[in-house]
Order: C-alpha cells, then structure tokens, then sequence
C-alpha cells in the first residue's frame, strides 16, 4: 500500500502542476498566487521526539482530574495537544493508511487523538455497520475491529485516546425503544438528544452501549478500552444539553406528549421542592427559573451515567457534554463531571475586534474554567472555510492555552474521510491543507513545551445567581471579563444556588482579583489599541490586526503583517503578504538567539482551487525573516528561500514564488579529533538527537566532512545535513 499511496502522491502533484499550467498560462513562479500542494502522507516537519518518551502511549498510567489539572498515574503532568478523527477515516481508512497517518500524527506534534462520529447515522459504515442496518443495538464486530487499530497504532506513537460514547446515534424502529413511535413521528429513525433526559428506556439504551463499547478487548493489544491506560478520557454525549439546545423538545406543545408528562412532572416538583414559581420553571425557552431546573434535570441524569461507568470499570475523567456556543447558564450542570470541555469556532475578524466591544473565542474558552477542575477544548477551529484569518488561529488558541493553563485541546478535524487519498478540501479536516497544517506543528510546540508562561495574574468572574441564570451581565463586566481573558488568567467561581446543592464549590486562588478591577482598564476605556498579556509575552493589536508571541523560545506574529514590520526580541518579521503567520522556534530548548536547532513556520492564505476542489491555491509568502543569533546557521536549499548567515544574524528571504511551510536551520555540529602519537581523543558536542534525512534510495545520508590542518592536530567539523525533522 505505501508504494501505492507513493505513486498516488507523485500522480496528484504531477496533475496540480498542469492545473497551475491552465490556471496561470504557466507562469506559476511569478504568478501572486500558486498551486500549494501538501503531502497528505508523510509530513516535512519531525516533532516525534515530543511523544518518544511516551511510547507506548499509557506508561505512566491512567489519567486523573487532580484540581485544576490532569496528571498521569506517575504524579507527571498531562498536557494534551490533539486533533479530531472522524466518520469515514475510523471506518473506510485501511490499515496501511492507519498506521502511515498515527505516524504522520506524531511528526506533526499531536499526542492526542479523538474518535468523534463513531456512530453518527449521517456516516456509513459507522459503529453499527454498513448502511441499512436494522438497528443501533449491536456493534458491528468488523467496524470494531477499524477502531482497535487505530487505538493499537495510536498507542505505538505514545499518542493518547478520547472517545465519544455517544455523538450522532439515531435510534431505530428495530431498537424497540419505549415510546419511539411518538418521537419519530412517522420517521424509521429519530435524535436521541434531549429525549435520553427524561426516556428511561434511552438511558438504558445508552449504558448499554457503554458496557459493549469500553467493556470491548481489543484485538491488538489484548485489553479492554475501560482498562487501557492510552485511553486519556471519555465523552458521555456530544453537544446534547437541555439548557440551552434541546430542552424546548419536550415542551408540551412539541407533539410528544409522553416525553412531556414526564418533563412537566420533573418540573413540578422540582419547583415545589425548592419554592419556584411553577409557571416559570418548565418554560425551557425563557431565562431564570427554568435554566436551574434544567441544569438539575441534565445533572441527574450525569450522575446515573457517571455511577454506571464507574461501576463497570472506567477509571479516566468522564467528562459530561460540552458548552458550545456562549450560554454561562449551561456551566453548572458541566461540572458533574471530571472536566469541563467547550467547543468553540471562531469568524472572520477576530484578530480586529476590541475586547471591550466584542469577544473571540479565546475569551468564550476562558469563561468556562472554574476553580478546581480541569479544562479541555475538543472541538476548536474557524466556523467558514475559506478564511484569511485562518492561518494564525492556531498560534493564538495554542498561546491562549499556555497563558491559561488549559489541559487539553482537539482541533476540529485532522481528517474525516478515507485516507489512502488526498480526499477534497473540507474545513472539517487539516491533513490536506496546507493553510492549516503548516502552523499547526509550531501550535503544538510552544504549546507542549511551554513557550508560553502561564499568567502570574489570576482574574475571577463571581456572577451572582441572576447574572448567570437570566443573562443579566452589564456591558461593563462584560468587557472586563473579556479582557481578563487575554490580559492573566480567567475562572469563573459560580455562586452557591440552594436548589442545586451538587454544583462544586472551589475556593478561588489565593491572590485572584475580581474582573471589577479591570474597570480602569486602558483597553475597557477604550485609550488603547491592543491588549498585552500579564507576562508580556502575548500582545493582540486589534488596531493593526496582528497577534504576537515573543517568547525566549517562540517568537511569531500573525494577520495583517504586509503594513507592518514585527520587531521581536530576536527576530524581525517583513512579509508583504496580507494573511500571513511566521514562527521562529527553538527545538533544542535553547533560546532562539542562541539556538543551534531551528524551525521557521509559514503559513500563508490558502484557498480551493475550485469549489471544493484539490490543489489549494495559495499566496506565496514573500518578504524577510531576520533572527539575530549566534552565527552558522545554515539550511538545505529549498525553491523560494535564500538564507545569509553573517555577523550575528541570519537572515531568510523568501522570494514569494513558491509556497514555503517549514524551513529548518541547523548549526553545524562540532565533533573535534585530536590525533596525537600517544593515541586519539575525541570530543563529541552534545545536541539534540536528530535523525540523518534519507535520500530517494532510502539509505541515511553520511555525514559532509570537512577537514583543516592546525598545527599538527586534526579538527573534524561536521556538517549534518539539515532536514526538517527533529530528534
């Protein structure tokens, strides 16, 4: 299969070449814009070495919620930086492509994987089988099997694993479940959403699915996935809350009248329990009363889904649903769980609005973390596709991340279909976009490694009880809490509600400071133009549109950056393109103006050639990149980049007529031999492992000598070929 996928790859770029030929009259290398074509199979950029001393994945034990972190069974800090896997690639990728793309996952830098529409009906074959199978209560014993391999070869990468129990699974005629016929209205197949909250015979439907899916022995590595400690943490259902998307579905007037009976009884004496107007609390649409009914009615059943995992041997943080689009009124309900996990897409502008008038998606995140419990993101991306801001979400969600000390983040999606081709270009999958897929590696480095400083700085929003029930929040503390999301870090402490008893109650941070703090902020009053992170270190110019990272081992800038020279602490950035990101990071853990090890990201706009048509069609970046640093850095040679090295800087130019992702700058690494009568010595300077780049004929290149006399000793100066590949 891989010499297949080998001559698939030379045929596809063979074929975009003559399509950037009919597009561009031929001129492609003078053309603004160029056929940008990826490898969807193998990936330039090596960061393997972050999940080597993982391998395999599950050695240090299982995962555990310990405060406001996850930490492995050794007592070591976890911190994941994921992607989704989704649908057709579970079931419709073979098993040369599985473990080609686990390793190609681990290059570019991911130690976790999700494995998201599992069973969503919209995707055939699923969990259940092929398309017209009868029912959903049978795992189909093949389509297992796909999931197995991937779990096995994930697991060989030292990359971790999430999995959904339910996503998309919609309940069939044949299931034989209590009440279908008034659901389905006719239909053969109906949404469980919302309906599992109050239907009995759904909630058993689920355990019992639960049971088969986790009590499952893989047939790769003989164990369970309930007792597999590669397995990181498990969803109970996605995107499936009454208290701001599903429940008005059993509202009396929805035509399901046994599912309404039982609502309305759970109301009623839900309000007489807890002296509540009665007439307000089953009202699901309006604010106040009714979110605290249903964030109890969504908590109970948590809690009989989280007993029962336990019961049975789930030993990872169960994580409940997920908070996906702005309502703070969901939160409550979300800490039943281990975690809480949001979901979050970003539009267009975002790195030109003002915090004080308006939010991104980094302050939607932040808003959601709350004393005491971990934080993840499994779903974050852009909401359209194409888009120019595309390129530098990734370093502003990984940097966010850092600064706030979030545990786990999932871009939504490496890939969701088969994978023994190049596929269409799709805003749900990153494995063929070079827009996305050439920022994403720097992403996870500073993220992994902690580029970033997390913030000295502890913000705390303390809503009251109508603040968070009936969305009473001023524009003010709005603005303030925005702020705080980008200025230090940001918790949200929920006030103590007498009819929900089970919500946590965390002591805030010694040291916090409420958002009203902020009030005198420059940026609230609207005297400034950008705002800075506490550390200094993370500074968004909405005035500009540009986002910067100037870090001792990261140092980036992103967005308009055509209008604008970046000056760095070691780094200036002069791009001519409008939509542009660029990355100078360290990989031997040295600062970048001393660093011996190099890596340079560019990611430029990018867009489908047609439609949803293969190649992209990109902007080639042109412009300078100059990093002040040690002299003899020196690169291989690549179309489009010359590099000058001299006088404490080395300076890359990129001549805008080719797309450039990644360019690797080593310094030759010294190996000095002195050969003397007595005998031989040799000194050997200690770098970071790197492996020699192999050549078209597959075998490792050897190393270019270059050798000088000086006085009768011999020095042996070794220049290792520079690859883009690390340790």
């Amino acid at each position: 299969m891989k010499l297949a996928a080998i001559a698939y790859r030379r045929l596809f770029i063979c074929l975009a070449s003559v399509v950037a030929a009919c597009l561009f009259g031929g001129a492609t290398s003078a053309s603004p814009t160029s056929i940008d074509v990826i490898d969807w199979t193998s990936a330039q950029v090596d960061l393997s070495f972050l999940n080597k001393p993982e391998q395999p994945a599950g050695k240090r034990g299982f995962v555990s919620a310990k405060g406001e972190s996850l930490v492995f069974g050794d007592g070591s800090i976890a911190r994941f930086w994921g992607a989704n896997l989704t649908a057709a690639t579970l079931f419709m990728s073979d098993t040369a492509s599985v473990k080609l793309h686990a390793q190609r996952l681990s290059r570019l830098g991911f130690n976790l994987v999700r494995l998201h529409h599992h069973d969503s009906s919209w995707s055939r074959p699923n969990i259940f089988g092929p398309a017209g199978t009868a029912g959903s209560r049978k795992l189909d014993p093949a389509m297992v099997e796909k999931i197995d391999w991937w779990i096995k070869c994930l697991k060989d990468e030292g990359i971790y694993v999430w999995l959904d129990l339910h996503v998309g699974r919609e309940l069939r005629r044949a299931d034989g479940i209590v009440g279908f016929d008034e659901i389905a209205k006719g239909k053969d197949a109906v949404d469980l959403r919302g309906f599992n909250y109050v239907n009995d015979d759904i909630e058993r439907a689920m355990k019992a699915f639960n049971e088969a899916y986790l009590g499952h022995v893989n047939a790769f590595t003989g164990v369970a996935y309930k007792d597999d400690a590669a397995i990181a943490a498990v969803l109970i259902t996605n995107e499936n809350d009454l208290t701001h998307h599903f429940g008005n579905a059993l509202l009396p007037n929805q035509g399901v009248p046994k599912h309404s009976a039982r609502y309305m009884a759970e109301a009623s004496v839900f309000a007489k329990a807890h002296q509540l107007p009665e007439e307000r609390v089953w009202r699901a649409w309006e604010a106040g009363p009714s979110k605290i009914f249903l964030n109890d009615l969504e908590q109970r059943f948590n809690a009989r889904m989280i007993a029962h995992l336990r019961g049975f041997g789930v030993k990872v943080p169960i994580v409940t649903t997920s908070l996906w689009g702005w309502q703070m009124s969901s939160l409550p309900a979300l800490t039943s769980g281990d975690m809480i996990d949001v979901h979050a897409y970003e539009e267009a502008g975002f790195l030109r609005r003002n915090p004080a008038a308006a939010r991104t998606t980094v302050h939607t995140i932040a808003s959601a973390q709350v004393p005491g419990m971990p934080l993840s993101v499994t779903e974050w991306n852009m909401g359209q596709f194409p888009d120019a801001d595309r390129t530098v979400l990734p370093l502003y969600v990984a940097a966010s991340a850092s600064h706030q000390g979030w545990d786990a983040l999932m871009h939504y999606a490496y890939a969701q279909k088969p994978l023994q081709s190049p596929a269409a270009a799709s805003n749900w999958h990153a494995f063929n976009d070079p827009d996305r897929l050439a920022m994403l590696p720097a992403a996870a480095l500073l993220y992994r490694q902690n580029h970033v400083r997390e913030a000295s700085i502890t913000y705390l929003w303390t809503p009251n009880i109508a603040q968070l029930f009936s969305g009473g929040m001023p524009a003010p503390q709005a603005a303030a809490l925005r702020i705080a999301a980008e200025r230090g870090r940001l918790l949200t402490s929920l006030p103590k509600v007498e009819a929900l008893p089970w919500v946590r109650a965390a002591s805030a941070p010694a040291g916090s400071i409420n958002i009203e703090a902020l009030a005198a902020d420059p940026v609230l009053s609207r005297r400034a133009g950008e705002v800075v992170s506490d550390t200094g270190e993370l500074r968004r110019d909405w005035s500009a549109g540009v986002f910067k990272i100037d870090t001792p081992r990261t140092q980036a800038a992103g967005g308009n950056l055509a209008a604008h020279v970046v000056e760095l602490s070691s780094v200036t950035i002069r791009m001519s393109g409008p939509h542009v990101s660029v990355a100078v990071q360290s990989l031997d853990g040295e600062p970048v103006a001393r660093s011996s090890n190099i890596l340079v990201s560019v990611a430029s706009m990018s867009v489908p050639s047609k439609g949803s048509q293969l190649p992209f069609v990109g902007e080639p970046a042109g412009g300078d990149v100059e990093i002040r640093a040690d002299t003899g850095l020196t690169a291989t040679e690549q179309a489009g980049v010359r590099i000058k090295s001299e006088a404490g800087r080395c300076l890359i130019h990129f001549d805008g007529t080719a797309p450039i992702h990644w360019v690797r700058l080593r310094r030759p690494t010294l190996v000095s031999r002195q050969a003397t009568n007595a005998g031989c010595s040799l000194a050997l300077e200690a770098h970071c492992g790197v492996a020699p780049p192999r050549h078209s004929d597959g075998h490792d290149s050897a190393a270019r000598l270059a050798l000088r006399s000086d006085s009768g000793a011999i020095n042996r100066h070794v220049w290792l070929d520079a690859t883009l590949g690390a340790q």
